[in-house]
């Protein structure tokens, strides 16, 4: 994907978030991460289900969408190599978590991440679509359980829908604020 198409999906991201429903953001969240060599950031906003699947006394299932901006800066690159790209994503979180929304909590998720270059140093992506799949574990406090801080590990591939799939894979720190 070009320069002119990553920046042509940040708009059009950005243009979605401004219509009616996602006024109602119901948290934003920032990311740190490093992984094969790169560090990356990543904004997000999300939108949480109001579902509760398997509910017990205590716990139950819910989730959210989270829809992310992210950069990423590889260290090490010869010249001529590309050394970022952003990219944008969309994914549907499930989280197991405490009734009260207080406390500690896991989760896990697939979604759709779309990168501006499909090479980054040494890594050849191949195709511009990415699933990116995560497992977390975090606490959730503050008053009304507004703060979140959660430690993620994240890959991102093409699913072999292309090979070379050299993927790459994430240790990610994320504070969250639920509105």
């Amino acid at each position: 994907m070009n320069k002119k198409k990553a920046k042509g999906l940040i708009v059009a991201g950005l243009l979605a978030l401004a219509s009616g429903r996602a006024l109602a953001v119901d948290g934003v969240a920032v990311e740190l991460g490093n992984g094969d060599g790169t560090d990356m950031g990543r904004v997000a906003v999300q939108w949480d289900w109001g579902k509760r699947w398997f509910q017990s006394e205590n716990w139950h299932l819910g989730g959210y969408w989270d829809l992310g901006l992210g950069y990423w800066k590889h260290d090490n690159v010869r010249p001529g190599q590309n050394d970022n790209i952003t990219e944008i994503g969309l994914t549907p979180v499930f989280r197991f978590q405490q009734n009260d929304l207080q406390g500690l909590y896991a989760e896990i998720a697939v979604g759709a991440h779309f990168l501006s270059q499909t090479s980054l140093g040494d890594k050849r992506f191949s195709t511009s679509f990415q699933f990116g799949d995560h497992v977390g574990v975090g606490y959730r406090f503050g008053a009304k359980g507004a703060f979140d801080l959660s430690y993620r590990y994240q890959h991102l591939s093409n699913g072999s829908i292309k090979e070379p799939n050299s993927g790459i894979n994430f240790n990610q720190v994320r504070l969250q604020y639920h509105f």
